[in-house]
């Protein structure tokens, strides 16, 4: 069973488990996304601690304390300090490239329609290269669809 199954309560042997079967394609490609965009052998300057931080305080922004749990675990495989407690919305840092890094993360989590080139630039001032701002969009984007995917399955299950 995948991550998203598994949070999302899908019952073995539903119509739901069923359906999900016979996407189990996309499940498995969901289940390498996590892998590729929170533990990629080469994390560039947004290290394994950080992105499982980021995970979780987006997870928990979106009100999803299972999912903000699985990357909690991750935070403290990762065993670095100075970004665990960034797992917690409304945490910051002193370090502004860190917390420019938390200002863009949250902000495509709570609003991302307000996310402007102004932003990526702000980015870009505080010491992050281009490598590494798509690397945090591809993390909060990755995140707040398995929010999302999870929500509605868990919606369906409900139903049965």
């Amino acid at each position: 069973m995948t991550l998203i199954e598994t949070l999302a309560a899908v019952k073995p042997g539903s119509a739901l488990a069923e359906a999900m079967q016979k996407r189990a394609e996309i499940l498995r490609l969901s289940e390498a996304a996590h892998d590729a965009v929170l533990l990629p052998r080469d994390p560039g300057g947004l290290s394994h601690g950080l992105r499982a931080a980021l995970a979780a305080r987006m997870a928990r922004q979106n009100g999803n304390q299972a999912l903000a749990e699985h990357y909690d675990a991750l935070v403290k495989r990762a065993a670095e300090s100075a970004t665990a407690s960034l797992a917690r919305p409304g945490t910051n840092v002193d370090d502004p490239r860190t917390a420019e890094i938390i200002r863009h993360a949250d902000r495509l989590t709570v609003a991302p329609r307000e996310a402007t080139r102004g932003h990526i630039e702000a980015l870009r001032s505080a010491g992050l290269t281009d490598a590494d701002i798509v690397r945090l969009s591809e993390l909060a984007a990755f995140v707040n669809y398995q929010v999302r995917v999870i929500a509605g399955l868990a919606l369906i299950g409900a139903r049965q």
